[in-house]
């Protein structure tokens, strides 16, 4: 096996303990491992990402229901218009995006460019969640749920569509969006965050079963990695601070967004 292809899945280890130590992050992994160390597809990545990560959350969302930290409610006002639109987005959207884009003098920007500079803006906001680091309710349980519904589908939408694209599970996204809209606790969040994220990348995945070639022996072990990471990160949990956890990998989310912007426009 080629050292590439070990570092690969050994970050698929690393992606599963990142979401089992702080809810979410996972994809922004998840792309740049496949791409830049197993040599695939920007386009296919996406897919493979959207499998992996959803699964990945599913594993976490199943021990947060035990828990009673889940909030069916929301979940369930906020993930229908995401799971239209992801799924709308990775079987008919994507799929028709040509593959010479545009030109910016003579540098021709290509659909699989175009994926990563897109994917790279999105970990940049990101980054900026996780190190700015505040939000409303984040201690307190018992704070008072208030459900603001038309925001709470047009976030859903808006994620939707952005999972679709770049294969993100939108956490970062999504747990602000519930704290804010839904006035959620922090633990609620992340937990039910996990849950939307898990069935909406299964279900934009669905789009492309049907659309592309799937190395399901492949895909099954580089998941099979990262669900032993998730049990790591979780047992690592119970020893790291989250909140510091957190703010060292947006700082790390910073830099990789702006590696890879530099190395699909200039290097």
């Amino acid at each position: 096996m080629e050292i590439t292809s070990i570092l690969g899945f050994i970050g698929a280890l690393v992606i599963g303990v990142v979401l089992g130590l702080i809810g979410g992050g996972g994809s922004i992994l998840t792309v740049p491992i496949l791409v830049y160390l197993l040599g695939i597809n920007p386009v296919l990545a996406t897919a493979y990402s959207l499998f992996v990560v959803g699964v990945s959350s599913l594993t976490g969302a199943l021990q947060n229901i035990k828990k009673k930290l889940v909030d069916f409610r929301t979940a369930i006002v906020f993930a229908i218009p995401a799971f239209i639109a992801v799924y709308l987005t990775r079987r008919f959207l994507v799929p028709s995006i040509p593959e010479e884009l545009f030109y910016v003098g003579d540098f021709l920007v290509t659909r699989d460019i175009g994926i990563m500079v897109f994917f790279a803006l999105i970990m940049l906001l990101a980054s900026y969640s996780m190190i700015r680091g505040k939000c409303v309710n984040c201690d307190d349980d018992e704070a008072e749920i208030h459900y603001n519904y038309p925001m709470i589908i047009l976030e859903g939408l808006i994620v939707g569509v952005i999972t679709g694209i770049v294969g993100a599970g939108g956490g970062f996204l999504i747990i602000p969006a519930l704290v804010m809209l839904a006035k959620l606790p922090m633990k609620k969040a992340v937990a039910t965050s996990l849950l939307i994220i898990a069935i909406k990348s299964l279900i934009g995945f669905l789009g492309d079963v049907e659309t592309m070639e799937i190395d399901w022996t492949f895909l099954l072990s580089f998941t099979a990695f990262s669900l032993i990471g998730i049990v790591l990160g979780v047992w690592l949990n119970k020893f790291i601070e989250g909140s510091k956890l957190k703010r060292s990998f947006g700082w790390f989310t910073l830099v990789m967004g702006i590696y890879i912007i530099l190395k699909e426009i200039w290097l």
